[in-house]
């Protein structure tokens, strides 16, 4: 299995190695793609290679090369990593990379056969209304009391958002199939989102997030069920570019006005004021401990699949392709890691029963921020609390002016400083390992630093051109 966008386990030996004829360039230093796209000023098709693929070689595997190459150089010249002395080059070449890398999507998408393409009119056929075991959290969605056994069909419409691995587009309609009624909510122009994978092979992580959004909305605290995406249904559709079969989408509830962490630290290069970033990062952990306590890890707590409600102070952590179950038990709950299986006499660990499982290990890496994991995800070992926690405390740390906080300037309090370097230790035995204990402990430091919590408005900055 080839999962686009993102490292797997293991790693296939697919396009891997040097650019061949056709072939993205592959700098290997700062210097290199500053020389490539500042001074000699390259397009995106001498960086990435041509969007129309050499005979014998497929758009996909031309896509995934393209990628990897964007990906290495953004790394090399991000801002965050770039010689103090150099920061102004980088950001410029970080900036015209992204330019080269959506004008190179653009071209890429209008190839034969490439597989990111508009799928308006397609339509998906769902498998069921996705219920819970608490009707009145349902009934409090507007849901009605008898679509949940009903199947319906899912008329794509317009793109609405690309992701890592899928494309979201709006839902141009809904209709149950064989007739009958639905809820309030369907019809044209629903509020829903049709969620496809660009490649067939990625469809396995689909199938994953509809498992882990049914898990949590089943065994999880309904009063926090804002903070995950609605799972409305998941069902399949015939793809005639893999000859018309099934593929799997999920239907989830439409987000409307909310942004990406990442967008938010775009529009504050110099960081967000840390008395902005509290509220995201307490959300953040509500989010993930509701979902640990229903024992699911979201395997992927990045920038990308954060989103925030600017005026509402809303926070919903997205993209659960990559979660994993550590325990499969209905009362189970993520909690403390515990490697790969018991702990024997001389301190080594045996195969756990069910070690073998997949469902257990975060299935693939987001290689964008591929050095942000926590050592035990690449030790393919089943995640504990820790796991999220680290993740996300990557994220506010990246939201404050670097993901390292040891690279925080001084406008960030020192206490909270010292607080994000603790939740980054190697070993995850030393991490905070509990979301609902992290965020007491963080509430105790903010009323230390700045006194019983305001609601302080936050807004994005109108782009400039």
């Amino acid at each position: 299995m080839t999962h686009t966008d993102s490292t797997t386990f293991p790693a296939t030996g697919a396009d891997r190695g040097g650019a061949g004829g056709d072939g993205p360039r592959q700098p290997a230093s700062f210097d290199e793609v500053i020389d490539l796209v500042l001074r000699q000023g390259l397009g995106e098709r001498a960086l990435f290679g041509p969007a129309e693929p050499a005979a014998g070689r497929s758009p996909e595997a031309a896509l995934r090369a393209a990628r990897r190459a964007y990906r290495a150089m953004a790394r090399l010249t991000h801002p965050d990593v770039a010689p103090a002395a150099r920061r102004v080059d980088a950001a410029r070449a970080f900036a015209r990379l992204t330019e080269l890398w959506e004008a190179y999507q653009l071209a890429a998408g209008a190839a034969p056969g490439i597989r990111r393409r508009d799928r308006a009119g397609t339509v998906v056929f769902g498998r069921g209304r996705a219920t819970t075991a608490k009707p009145r959290a349902a009934a409090a969605r507007g849901d009605s009391a008898d679509a949940g056994g009903a199947r319906f069909a899912y008329t794509v419409g317009e793109r609405y958002a690309d992701g890592d691995i899928a494309t979201l587009y709006r839902v141009a309609r809904t209709a149950p199939v064989g007739g009958g009624l639905g809820g309030p909510a369907d019809g044209d122009d629903p509020p829903y989102v049709v969620k496809i994978a660009r490649s067939a092979a990625d469809d396995d992580l689909v199938a994953r997030e509809a498992a882990a959004l049914r898990r949590v909305a089943r065994l999880g605290d309904p009063k926090f069920a804002p903070y995950v995406p609605r799972l409305v249904d998941n069902g399949r559709f015939a793809d005639p570019v893999e000859g018309g079969a099934g593929r799997r989408a999920n239907v989830l509830g439409r987000l409307d006005g909310f942004v990406t962490l990442a967008q938010v630290r775009a529009a504050y290069p110099g960081g967000v004021d840390p008395r902005d970033a509290v509220w995201m990062w307490r959300r953040l952990l509500v989010a993930i401990g509701y979902a640990h306590r229903a024992g699911v890890a979201h395997g992927a707590v990045l920038p990308d699949h954060v989103l925030i409600h600017p005026q509402q102070h809303g926070l919903v952590l997205v993209d659960w392709c990559y979660s994993a179950i550590p325990d499969p038990a209905e009362g189970a709950v993520v909690g403390p890691h515990r490697g790969t299986g018991p702990v024997g006499a001389r301190g080594t660990r045996r195969p756990g029963r069910g070690d073998d499982d997949p469902s257990r290990r975060i299935p693939a890496l987001v290689a964008a921020y591929a050095d942000w994991y926590p050592p035990e995800v690449a030790r393919r070992e089943p995640p504990g609390a820790a796991t999220d926690l680290a993740l996300a405390t990557r994220c506010v740390s990246y939201l404050l002016g670097s993901p390292d906080p040891a690279r925080l300037g001084a406008g960030v309090p020192a206490p909270i400083r010292r607080f994000l370097g603790g939740c980054l230790l190697p070993a995850p035995s030393m991490r905070p390992d509990d979301a609902w204990q992290l965020l007491g402990e963080l509430d105790d430091l903010l009323g230390r630093l700045y006194g019983p919590r305001r609601f302080r408005p936050f807004t994005m900055p109108r782009p400039t051109r």
